[in-house]
C-alpha cells in the first residue's frame, strides 16, 4: 500500500548531477566554477558568523534584494531571493500551475522543469528543439499556466535570440520564466524583458559565475505584482543570514567575478577547438560547459564509464537526442588538458581497433 498521491507514485524525481564522496576527481559535471569565490564573499561569511545565528533572518532578504536591484539596475520590490534558483522555480510552479494545468519547456533542457510539473499534478507539455537547438514554431502552447526557457539552455549551451523570446512572451497565456543561470558566460541576456512584459520572469543564480553553489542563493526579477503574489508562496525564511551575507559580498566584487568569466570563456574555445579537431561536434556554447556530441563508432556512454574509472567525471544523459553526447563543464586548463589527454587516447584505440577490425574482415 502506497501513502503517496498517484502523481507522485509514478513519478521518477529528478535525479541530479554526481557529487563523488573523496576529493580526488576531476569534477566536470556538474557545472561548478573551477575558481575560489571572491575573498570579499570569504571575510563576509566569516563576519556573519556570531551570536546572530541563533536569530531568524530577514524574511525577505531586504540586504540581499536591494544589493541586487543596486547591481542589475532595477528596484528591491522587483527582487526575490531563494535558496538557489531551485528554489524559485518551485515557487514559481506552485503559485501558477495546479492539477491539470499545461507546464510548457522545450526539449532536451533542464529536466526539473517536467520534475515540477509532476509535483504539481500538471500537464508536461515537452516541445521538441530543433536539431540546431532553435525553438520550433510549435513551442507557443494555447493555455499554458506556466512556459520555461532555459536561455542559455542547459544541456545543450546555446542561446535564443532575445528578439524571439519577447514575441514569446506577448503570444502566450501565462507566465514566461527565463532561466538565466548561465547569463553571465552569454553574450546578452533577457533582463530587459521584464520591464516590458508583465508576465516575465527573469532567474538567475549566484552558482556559476560567483563560484557559489555551496551557499544556495538564487534570485529572480520580475514585476512587483508577480514578486508580491509569488511572497505568499515562498517559505518563511528560505533565505538564511550566511547566504545574505554572502551574495552582498559577491555582488561588490564584480572584477573578480569577470575575471573568472574570461578565463572560463577562454578555456571554453580552446576545450571547443581541441574536441572538434578530436572528431566530436559541438554544439556552440554561450555557458559555462560543452555538450560534444561522439562521432559515429564511439559510445558516449563507454567513454563517461572509462573517464569515471581514471577518476575524471562529465555528464552522460540516458535520454533521446543526448545519449550520444557528453556534457563538460569548463574546469582549469590544467583540468580540461587532462580530460582531453584522456579522450584523446579513448577516441584513438577505439579508431585503432576498428581500423584493425575491418582488416581482419
Amino acid at each position: 500500500m502506497s501513502y503517496f498521491r498517484d502523481n507522485i507514485e509514478r513519478m521518477s524525481g529528478y535525479t541530479p548531477g554526481e557529487q563523488p564522496k573523496d576529493g580526488i576527481y576531476i569534477k566536470l559535471n556538474t557545472n561548478e566554477n573551477p575558481y575560489p569565490p571572491s575573498p570579499k564573499v570569504l571575510n563576509a561569511v566569516k563576519e556573519a558568523v556570531n551570536d546572530n545565528l541563533r536569530l531568524y533572518p530577514d524574511p525577505i532578504a531586504t540586504a540581499a534584494r536591494i544589493k541586487i536591484a543596486e547591481t542589475l539596475g532595477t528596484k528591491p520590490e522587483w527582487v526575490m531571493a531563494g535558496n538557489g534558483s531551485d528554489d524559485l522555480l518551485s515557487i514559481i510552479i506552485r503559485s501558477f500551475a495546479g492539477p491539470g494545468d499545461k507546464v510548457v519547456f522545450p526539449y532536451p533542457s533542464y529536466m526539473l522543469y517536467k520534475t515540477l510539473a509532476e509535483l504539481q499534478d500538471g500537464i508536461s507539455c515537452a516541445v521538441e528543439f530543433n536539431e540546431d537547438y532553435s525553438l520550433s514554431e510549435d513551442f507557443i502552447i494555447e493555455g499554458a499556466k506556466v512556459t520555461f526557457i532555459a536561455n542559455p539552455n542547459s544541456p545543450s549551451g546555446t542561446m535564443i535570440p532575445h528578439s524571439k523570446i519577447s514575441k514569446i512572451a506577448s503570444a502566450i497565456d501565462g507566465v514566461l520564466v527565463v532561466d538565466e543561470a548561465y547569463a553571465d558566460f552569454a553574450e546578452d541576456n533577457c533582463l530587459s524583458l521584464a520591464e516590458k512584459h508583465d508576465n516575465v520572469i527573469i532567474l538567475r543564480t549566484l552558482s556559476k559565475s560567483y563560484s557559489l553553489a555551496g551557499i544556495r542563493l538564487g534570485f529572480c526579477i520580475a514585476q512587483e505584482s508577480l514578486i508580491q503574489g509569488m511572497m505568499k508562496v515562498k517559505d518563511s525564511y528560505n533565505v538564511d543570514r550566511l547566504s545574505i551575507a554572502a551574495v552582498v559580498a559577491a555582488l561588490d566584487d564584480q572584477k573578480s567575478m569577470n575575471a573568472h568569466v574570461e578565463k572560463i570563456k577562454e578555456t571554453r574555445n580552446y576545450l571547443t577547438k581541441s574536441l572538434e579537431d578530436m572528431g566530436f561536434f559541438v554544439y556552440p556554447s554561450q555557458t559555462n560547459f560543452v555538450l560534444a556530441r561522439c562521432m559515429k563508432g564511439i559510445s558516449a556512454h563507454n567513454l563517461y564509464q572509462t573517464l569515471k574509472s581514471r577518476k575524471i567525471l562529465v555528464r552522460y544523459f540516458n535520454l533521446r537526442r543526448l545519449d550520444d553526447c557528453l556534457r563538460i563543464t569548463i574546469g582549469t586548463r590544467e583540468e580540461i588538458d587532462a580530460l582531453l589527454k584522456n579522450l584523446k587516447e579513448l577516441v584513438d584505440t577505439k579508431k585503432h581497433a576498428k581500423i584493425r577490425d575491418a582488416c581482419c574482415h
